[in-house]
Parts: structure tokens; C-alpha cells; sequence
């Protein structure tokens, strides 16, 4: 699940994992033991069970935070936002047991790359990150109309780097807090004139929702 930023190319699936305990005939058996995964789980073209198997580096059937940290990269060789990743676990983690299942894991993989067909999309010079005109760009693109002066303080809150501009992993988690917060807005804004009344604690609530 590994994506790696490569001038001119592209992301491209990282390779060199060692898939232990992994046979295409028996499937991957964690500890109590399971084969292949059912078939409508099963992408064309895809070996998401074998994106999966890889991911799970402990063998449990599950994948951990650390775990899906660890497998992905943001495209400047520096460790995937744990708090992205962490958002990302709670959204797919259906059964709330911290972790994900390879049933979640599908549904995940799929947001991840869609994601990243996006982040491309928006990246017109290649860089592997996206400045301010970029991410203006996209998000005028997702409907939101927002003011220059919001833009530069978007950039300064999901600029990890230092650099002026947002990697793929932190521009995940902009949308998605982005995404998050306009959706608590939008069911007090009733009469959608795009004004809210409400009180600090609910107020407090609204941003507290979202750990960014």
C-alpha cells in the first residue's frame, strides 16, 4: 500500500515487500489460521490480499496504526502524518476495535487511492506537493469558495514540511477535517444561508470533533 512519488511518472507501488507466510494457493494464515479472502472482496488487477498480507507485518489480521504508517509514504521520504492515518482508521474501522480488518482494509485502500489519483491531478508541476494556488484550485474544484487570506492560513496549519506547501498525506487530512467541520456546520445552518448561531460550547464542540 506503499506509494512513493516518482518525477515524471508518478506515484508508483513501492516493491521489495517480504511476503512471509504468504502462498497464492493457501492464501496468508495469521495465528488461528484463515485462507483466501471472499471473493467480492477481490479487485481485477488488484492483489489487495496481497497489499493486506504485507501491511499486517505481525500476522494478526489486523492492521494497527503503526502498521499502516509505516507502509505508506507521502512522497517526500518522510513517515505518512500519523494523525492523517489516524483519521483514517476511525473512518474505516467499523467494528471500533482500533484496527482494521482486511474487509475494512478494502474499503480504505480504495479512499487512499482515489485520494491520490486526486492529489495528482492537482499537482501540475510534479512536485510531489501542492502550493497555494494548487489547493485553491482543487478545493474551488470541491465546491468550497474561500478567501485568499484562508488559503494562506490553510497552508500554514498542514505545512509540515516548512516549505510553503502541503505533501499528499497532509492534504488528506485538510479535506478531511475540511470535510468534517462544513458537515457539523451545515446541520446548524438550517436555513442554509450560510450563517450559524451557536453558542461557545457547541461551538467548542464543532472543533474538538476534529483532532488535527
Amino acid at each position: 500500500m506503499a506509494y512513493q512519488y516518482n518525477q515524471p511518472g508518478g506515484y508508483q507501488q513501492q516493491q521489495g515487500y517480504q511476503q512471509q507466510n504468504y502462498h497464492p494457493q493457501q492464501g496468508y494464515q495469521a495465528p488461528g489460521g484463515y485462507g483466501q479472502p471472499p471473493p467480492h472482496q477481490q479487485i481485477p488487477g488488484v492483489d489487495l490480499w496481497g497489499i493486506f498480507t504485507r501491511v499486517d507485518r505481525d500476522r494478526s489480521g489486523q492492521i494497527s496504526t503503526r502498521e499502516l504508517q509505516e507502509a505508506l509514504s507521502n512522497g517526500t521520504w518522510q513517515p505518512f502524518n500519523p494523525e492523517t492515518v489516524r483519521l483514517m482508521i476511525g473512518m474505516f474501522d467499523t467494528d471500533h476495535s482500533g484496527s482494521i480488518n482486511f474487509q475494512e482494509f478494502a474499503g480504505l485502500w480504495k479512499y487512499v487511492t482515489d485520494w491520490q489519483n486526486t492529489f495528482k491531478s492537482y499537482d501540475r508541476d510534479n512536485s510531489g506537493s501542492i502550493d497555494k494556488r494548487e489547493l485553491q484550485t482543487a478545493l474551488t474544484s470541491f465546491g468550497y469558495r474561500l478567501s485568499d487570506r484562508f488559503y494562506d492560513l490553510l497552508v500554514r496549519k498542514f505545512d509540515r514540511q516548512g516549505r510553503g506547501t502541503i505533501a499528499f498525506d497532509d492534504f488528506i487530512q485538510c479535506c478531511v477535517v475540511l470535510q468534517t467541520l462544513t458537515k457539523s456546520f451545515s446541520a446548524k445552518d438550517t436555513s442554509r444561508n450560510g450563517m450559524i448561531q451557536v453558542s461557545y460550547e457547541e461551538f467548542l464542540s464543532m472543533v474538538f470533533s476534529v483532532r488535527s
